[in-house]
């Protein structure tokens, strides 16, 4: 659709080229007649190499597996665009599948869809377990332990397998985490003739490998000392990298409530000593993408080893002085939060210029010098400053007393309601 000189809504159709097909293990047999009927008109066919086989002789398009990269099957395919293809990938293309990748560089109005039940859904009836209750995420081609932040006693995780080793490999983890007691259910080859299913708990799931084709259900069960990391801002400092250089969980969940992540924003957080404030942007949605910006190569090597850990692999660092990074950074971010270099001379106006659309930036700091920046950003730019205090309890003598932390001067770029 697009929008007329006088405002009004108007529709161009496209004749779709493309059709995404999801086909499980019953085949050729088990389509419906429209897709069947692409199958038949394609020129080109691009698949698994199993979903290939699974065509009968009739179908005449030129067959080609998916190559690698898997990048090149799509510009393979853009090439064909107007010309009749097909692409076949498992199940619910747009659940994990190809169809997600395509539908960025293909119109839906180029696009006819034919999917299958997915493996989530097949599992999740297998099992007995309400899907909407359930987190479903894939290893397929990701970390392992992407599964961390879903981690938490009594959830229930549904986990597209990359192969065989993975139900042994997310054994492990979940042993090593304290979700030992956690059942694990693996479903092979969903739909088909050959369907198998095995059980175990976590910390006795038996060596070896399991068939290529599965999906792991996870009835999670933490033990009485397990450590979540649950759900909101503002975690404990042990949890990421300790390098001297990061902003306390007290602040912390006000720097990222300041920040109010929303769904599938970008953040550059600068001076990123520890990687605490990207990470925990990351955790907020698995569709948020953060740049972490580090001076120093030794802490940004730790930030990445963390992110990882805690199921935020996808943080991006750059290292560099701050003003140089970010003269080089090319996206457009929602919000900014600088905790480190914020004496560098102009930084601050440096970055409100890169803002997106509701664009809001956070800084902090803990010297007078630093200070007097936020007042100046303050005088500029409007915004809200904050001063915040914290003590924490500790040891006094033989008594307990407060210990009062650094006090904290915070600046967000966006006006808030007055106190009244």
């Amino acid at each position: 659709m697009v929008s007329s000189e006088n405002g009004a809504i108007e529709t161009r159709s496209k004749t779709p080229w493309l059709s995404i097909v999801g086909i499980g293990l019953g085949g050729w047999h088990e389509l419906g007649a429209p897709a069947r009927q692409a199958l038949l008109d394609a020129e080109l066919i691009v698949g698994g190499e199993r979903h290939l086989a699974m065509l009968p002789g009739e179908v005449v398009g030129a067959r080609t597996a998916w190559p690698q990269p898997f990048t090149a099957g799509l510009s393979m395919i853009l090439a064909y665009r107007g010309h009749p293809v097909v692409v076949l990938a498992t199940g619910d293309p747009f659940w994990f599948g190809a169809g997600a990748s395509l539908s960025r560089l293909v119109t839906a109005t180029e696009i006819q869809a034919w999917p299958q039940p997915s493996a989530f859904s097949l599992a999740a009836a297998r099992l007995g377990w309400t899907l909407q209750y359930v987190d479903c995420l894939s290893v397929h081609g990701r970390a392992l332990t992407d599964v961390v932040p879903a981690l938490a006693d009594r959830a229930r995780l549904l986990v597209l397998s990359w192969d065989g080793s993975t139900p042994a490999a997310l054994a492990r983890l979940l042993t090593e985490r304290g979700f030992g007691a956690s059942q694990l259910t693996v479903v092979s080859h969903l739909g088909g003739a050959d369907e198998t299913r095995a059980s175990a708990r976590a910390d006795a799931w038996p060596a070896g490998d399991t068939p290529d084709l599965n999906v792991v259900g996870v009835d999670c069960v933490a033990a009485p000392t397990t450590r979540v990391l649950g759900r909101s801002p503002g975690r404990a400092e042990d949890w990421f990298t300790d390098c001297g250089q990061i902003t306390k969980r007290e602040i912390r969940a006000i720097v990222i409530g300041l920040l109010a992540p929303a769904t599938g924003e970008t953040l550059w957080d600068i001076g990123a000593g520890s990687g605490a404030i990207g990470i925990e942007w990351l955790l907020a949605d698995a569709r948020n993408q953060a740049t972490a910006v580090e001076i120093r190569a030794d802490r940004a090597a730790a930030i990445e080893s963390k992110a990882a850990a805690l199921g935020a692999g996808r943080l991006r660092l750059r290292t560099g002085a701050a003003a140089e990074v970010v003269a080089d950074l090319d996206e457009v971010p929602e919000a900014i939060f600088i905790g480190g270099g914020l004496t560098t001379p102009g930084l601050v106006d440096t970055c409100m210029a890169r803002l997106g659309p509701r664009g809001r930036l956070v800084a902090t700091s803990v010297t007078l010098e630093g200070e007097a920046i936020l007042l100046a950003a303050h005088a500029r730019w409007g915004g809200t400053l904050r001063h915040v205090a914290i003590a924490r309890s500790a040891p006094l003598g033989t008594f307990t007393g407060w210990q009062a932390q650094r006090p904290i001067v915070i600046w967000s770029s966006q006006a808030e309601e007055a106190v009244k």
